[in-house]
């Protein structure tokens, strides 16, 4: 499955098949969201998770870029 063929599906169905078939990388927290990184095909999928709300509240796929950079331990500036 491509990123386009994702995109089309359902909200719903775009969570079971992150969480079915897709490859947890890494979570990122930024104050009380968090962020998971799965690897689905050849592109990424971020989850967007509400820590005190404790809710999932938006999924997102790329292939690279910005939101990609937030999951590297590099510092933004040296």
């Amino acid at each position: 499955m491509g990123i386009y063929d994702f995109n089309i599906l359902i909200e719903n169905d775009r969570y079971d098949k992150v969480f079915t078939e897709g490859q947890f990388i890494d979570t990122v927290s930024e104050g009380d969201i968090k962020y998971a990184l799965y690897s689905l095909s050849y592109f990424w999928v971020e989850i967007k998770y509400d820590s005190p709300g404790n809710k999932i509240i938006g999924i997102s796929s790329f292939v690279a870029g910005d939101t990609l950079n937030r999951y590297s331990n590099v510092p933004k500036k040296i």
